[in-house]
């Protein structure tokens, strides 16, 4: 059995802490533990952890003894925390006083809840990603029982109060622990916390009260969207229970990639080769872009990497529908195959003096040193 932390500790509190401080941690632990609305990994032991800790400190007797004793103190000279002294408590209406009702009655099995949610991924083309677009999505769900709207029996009179939790949709039990007696509500077993028998179920769903079945569904992509963002359907989930609104449908989106652009955020970028000679004495070409084909001016003395932007060019931003720009990324190819003319044509080009760039007479400079 693992060593008991202490309970200090386990309320994250100083040991020279007054009454309200003590309680006030155990207030927002066992808020943040209880069973019935904590979503953390072993809530309901680490609750019991929090109450065993509140009950010694919150005792002045105790908590003295503890202080001077530490857990030995239950070694028959202290605090007696086998039920905490004999005490019968209800972690339910621990919760209750403590929140206003918030554990005891709100539990209720047949209270009304939201349905489950879906999520599902969605495979869009970089077109449908920049200008949005209208596509079916076929999602299994679950829906109200069409011939018995809901209630999964036969007929009205084929539903009566449940007979173990009268109606309340839980139960108490009762259990012997190490922490002593305890008296902790849950969900009827019998009629699965509505509150109801059915003696004939619907024909059709078997008592579920609910229907599977297969729905095409027409999803409005954003303009914009990127992979990894997602959008959600409301309502277009699982069905609720005992009348609660259905969930919601997640689309998380996955983008494929652009065979020329690739996207930064909102900007994209594309490579755009051009020859020796469109760099060397300049030229105006076309650029595509998303919206249509541009024209750009590349100036004579053009270098590979250089860069030039298209303002609002690129992609709309999908809150504020701003586009994005687009950089072209200038890449000067070098032939690799010549014919006899070219070849003697750069020959007559190698002659001359076109070395007298800073750059060359830098690379110059250090062979000779």
């Amino acid at each position: 059995m693992s060593e008991k932390r202490d309970y200090y500790d386990v309320l994250g509190i100083d040991k020279n802490a007054d009454d309200a401080a003590i309680k006030r941690a155990y207030r927002t632990l066992a808020k943040k533990y209880h069973p019935d609305v904590s979503t953390e990994d072993n809530a309901e032991a680490k609750f019991k952890e929090v109450q065993e800790a509140y009950e010694v400190l919150s005792d002045s007797q105790k908590r003295a003894q503890y202080d001077r004793f530490g857990h030995q103190a239950n070694n028959g000279a202290g605090f007696n925390t086998s039920g905490f002294g004999g005490f019968d408590f209800d972690i339910n209406d621990i919760f209750s006083s403590f929140f206003g009702g918030g554990g005891g009655t709100s539990r209720g099995g047949n209270r009304r809840r939201k349905g489950q949610d879906i999520q599902r991924r969605m495979s869009i083309s970089f077109e449908e990603a920049v200008f949005g677009a209208k596509k079916k999505l076929r999602v299994t769900v679950h829906e109200e029982c069409h011939t018995c709207h809901g209630t999964g029996a036969h007929s009205k009179n084929d539903v009566k109060t449940c007979s173990r939790c009268n109606g309340r949709g839980s139960v108490i039990v009762e259990q012997q622990s190490i922490f002593g007696r305890t008296r902790t509500q849950t969900t009827c077993p019998e009629c699965n916390g509505t509150g109801k028998e059915i003696t004939k179920p619907c024909a059709t769903c078997h008592g579920e009260g609910i229907e599977t079945h297969n729905k095409d569904i027409e999803v409005s992509i954003p303009a914009g969207i990127d992979t990894g963002q997602q959008i959600r359907l409301e309502g277009y989930g699982n069905k609720g229970v005992n009348g609660g609104p259905s969930g919601d449908l997640y689309i998380l989106f996955d983008v494929k990639p652009h065979e020329l652009f690739e996207r930064h955020g909102d900007d994209i970028v594309i490579k755009v080769p051009i020859t020796i000679s469109q760099a060397a004495l300049g030229d105006t070409i076309k650029v595509p872009t998303p919206h249509g084909n541009v024209k750009l001016k590349i100036p004579a003395g053009t270098q590979s990497e250089t860069t030039f932007r298209l303002r609002g060019k690129g992609i709309p931003n999908v809150r504020t529908k701003r586009n994005g720009d687009e950089h072209v990324l200038i890449n000067v190819v070098t032939p690799t195959k010549l014919n006899r003319k070219q070849t003697q044509l750069f020959e007559q080009l190698s002659k001359t003096d076109l070395t007298n760039d800073s750059l060359f007479d830098k690379f110059k400079r250090f062979i000779k040193n």
